[in-house]
């Protein structure tokens, strides 16, 4: 697939401590958290099994970032709020896709490595 023409690249790398409070919900399979200081729109952090996580590009890959286009979780899912397009956390692939559409591009996925009890995420 092509380069997603809505999203430059970004290059970051910065740490989170698993141990503060902040980042409970990431102890759990399935657990999320919304990190709104990085990335495009925010970085969406998700624990897909014990020490697997994923981080995600929380602006809508499938336009320019705008006033609607950061996605919201939703459990395992996460919506953009401009047309309501919906993409797994566990694949970043779009699962509502409509049939008008070409650019139906996945989310963005950023890198994430562990290191004792942090992430290190990174691009």
């Amino acid at each position: 697939m092509d380069r997603n023409p809505f999203l430059p690249e970004l290059d970051f790398e910065f740490t989170i401590n698993l141990n503060l409070p902040l980042y409970n919900n990431l102890k759990f399979t399935g657990g999320s958290v919304l990190l709104k200081d990085f990335g495009h729109k925010g970085i969406i952090l998700y624990n897909l099994n014990n020490n697997n996580y994923l981080a995600w590009e929380a602006s809508c890959p499938n336009h320019k970032p705008n006033s609607c286009s950061r996605t919201k979780i939703i459990s395992s899912l996460t919506e953009c709020g401009c047309e309501s397009y919906q993409y797994s956390l566990a694949t970043g692939q779009l699962l509502n896709p409509s049939l008008d559409d070409t650019n139906q591009y996945p989310m963005i996925n950023y890198g994430v490595r562990i290191s004792g009890n942090n992430l290190v995420i990174y691009n």
